[in-house]
């Protein structure tokens, strides 16, 4: 009986780790592309010579740097401009699909980030 619950613990500890080991990089990628996000807010609006699609493009590159599935569309850029004040919003949109062993899900993200002005 005992020998059981031993195999028993070390497969539930075993699973838990599995579990994390397929959680925990999206989740990291996410963070670290949210604080790209909000440098490619900060430069890129304080350059008044960027479009919005170059800011898109920016946001772009920093997904494939992370290997994140965000595509052209699923990026929002939103710049107001005034008198002395420049800012961009920034967003994204994606999903990223956990395989389990027996059990697969989506995990939702949207980061977005905006400079000072919002």
């Amino acid at each position: 009986m005992g020998i059981v619950k031993a195999i028993a613990g070390f497969l539930a500890i075993a699973a838990v780790f599995v579990g994390i080991f397929q959680v925990a990089p999206p989740i990291m990628a996410n963070y670290n592309f949210q604080d790209d996000l909000r440098s490619v807010a900060m430069m890129d609006g304080a350059n008044y010579q960027k479009s919005d699609e170059d800011v898109r493009n920016d946001v772009l590159r920093k997904a494939k740097e992370h290997d994140l599935p965000i595509g052209a569309k699923q990026v929002t850029v939103q710049r107001i401009s005034t008198p002395g004040l420049a800012a961009v919003y920034v967003a994204a949109d994606y999903s990223v699909t956990i395989s389990l062993p027996g059990y697969s899900f989506d995990m939702h993200f949207n980061p977005s980030s905006g400079n000072k002005g919002f």
